[in-house]
């Protein structure tokens, strides 16, 4: 499902990244759940979760505990 605010993200994923790096996964899986409207629910949501994952590291590494963005 879509995230249509940061807030609606899983407290887990918000108590770790931060701020800009929740807009960067929120607008990735936002995306990439659009695109892969084919796919069952189970398809559809573990695709999208990867494609985030995927977009927030492109900008951010984790380090230890944190994750930080790239210099």
């Amino acid at each position: 499902m879509p995230y249509p605010t940061t807030e609606d993200l899983p407290l887990l994923l918000r108590a770790r990244l931060p701020y800009h790096a929740q807009e960067i996964y929120r607008a990735a899986f936002n995306h990439a759940w659009e695109n892969y409207s084919r796919c069952t629910r189970d398809r559809r949501e573990g695709m999208a979760q990867r494609v985030a994952w995927a977009a927030v590291k492109t900008r951010y590494y984790k380090d230890g505990d944190h994750w930080v963005e790239h210099a």
